[in-house]
């Protein structure tokens, strides 16, 4: 059983720098690599270097329990989402072992697995399709495709990248499209409707010239999607036109230079609240400080002074980031909640703000405060 416990750190001399507590939960050597939370958060799992995954209540951060049963590491966490929500108890796990699993985080055991074969690795997944019946994964150079009902492969996509897909999504509101992202340096879409093949189902190919880590969407009709590679640069893109609209090749600069702290040595991941077109990138230091940075990506292109920053947490790389303001309820509105963090300290930080009425203003800004969500909906990272 994991203890948790509280940690008064003292605020540094900055009016943006908000910790006011931090719950941590100590898991010796082991990273950890992402944390994801449950539909209704009563619960979020937390991957580990160990190749299992275990479940802490967001609210408390009491541990709930483990889920184990990869050979390797596991490179990608999530919960159902399907849309029937007839199983918002199951979590998803991919890994380099070559299996996509599916947990009951009731029982914490394995209720089925689907295997790509020893010989792949699995770095991406995501449920989609235009009837949500798809299960699309990115492999080592090719994209494969399941009818998770059954556990079917249906299709094999090899032909569109030459090195690992390291990112696949399905794209909110055009659940029929895939994006799929790569080592190689390029972004393709496709449509999945009918027999899928590379021929008939490539629509478009954005070529970004670096290694690709993470992608996502945002925007009022996620049109927009972000690009961070594994040489820390950013660019944006208009997916459906495959038009560039900002290039920050010095992204870690220009972070560093909107604050004081010591040099932005990654970025984590990037911040988009569900609505509006705003969007922050979120910052590190090898010491463990973080930055939300705010994202100009119209005009030339620039990165803002940070409007909430996470220090006395960590003491070493974070990993992922988990943001409150994702969730769907009012948690953070009721206690003051600011998101989790976790990372290669083995480290699990609660962020707390304080009982003032006024401490949100004076530590972060509007924009980033929980607000009701809307009907729609290098060895840093290993392997990628």
């Amino acid at each position: 059983m994991e203890e948790a416990a509280a940690m008064e750190v003292e605020e540094p001399k900055s009016k943006k720098l908000g910790l006011k507590n931090s719950i941590q939960t100590n898991f010796g050597n082991d990273y950890v690599f992402q944390i994801v939370p449950k539909d209704d958060w009563s619960s979020m799992a937390v991957s580990l270097s160990t190749k299992a995954v275990k479940l802490y209540s967001p609210e408390t951060g009491q541990f709930q329990g483990e889920c184990k049963g990869h050979s390797d590491t596991i490179n990608q966490i999530s919960f159902s989402v399907s849309s029937s929500s007839s199983s918002p108890h199951v979590l998803h796990s991919c890994s380099s072992d070559g299996t996509i699993r599916a947990w009951d985080t009731r029982t914490f055991q394995q209720v089925s697995c689907i295997s790509a074969g020893s010989y792949q690795e699995i770095f991406s997944f995501s449920f989609g399709g235009s009837n949500d019946n798809l299960l699309a994964a990115g492999a080592k150079s090719q994209i494969l495709f399941w009818d998770w009902r059954n556990g079917k492969q249906v299709a094999c996509l090899e032909e569109s990248h030459t090195e690992d897909v390291t990112q696949v999504h399905f794209v909110p509101d055009n659940r029929n499209k895939l994006l799929s992202a790569s080592v190689d340096g390029l972004m393709c879409i496709f449509n999945t409707d009918g027999d899928i093949n590379d021929d008939d189902h490539l629509e478009s190919v954005i070529n970004v010239g670096t290694s690709i880590g993470k992608v996502g969407f945002f925007g009022e009709t996620y049109k927009k999607l972000w690009c961070l590679t594994h040489i820390e640069s950013l660019s944006i893109w208009d997916w459906k036109d495959a038009r560039n609209e900002a290039n920050l090749l010095e992204a870690r600069s220009l972070a560093s230079d909107s604050w004081t702290l010591d040099h932005v040595d990654y970025f984590v991941d990037c911040h988009y609240p569900r609505e509006g077109e705003s969007l922050w990138v979120i910052g590190g230091t090898n010491a463990g400080a973080l930055g939300y940075f705010p994202v100009n990506y119209r005009g030339v292109g620039a990165i803002g002074s940070p409007e909430a920053i996470l220090g006395g947490g960590h003491t070493g790389v974070v990993r992922s980031v988990l943001p409150v303001s994702s969730m769907k309820g009012g948690l953070a509105q009721s206690q003051g909640m600011f998101g989790w963090t976790g990372g290669e300290d083995g480290r699990l930080c609660c962020w707390l703000s304080d009982d003032s009425t006024e401490i949100n203003r004076s530590w972060i800004s509007s924009a980033l405060v929980t607000k009701p969500s809307k009907a729609r909906k290098k060895k840093r990272h290993n392997p990628y």
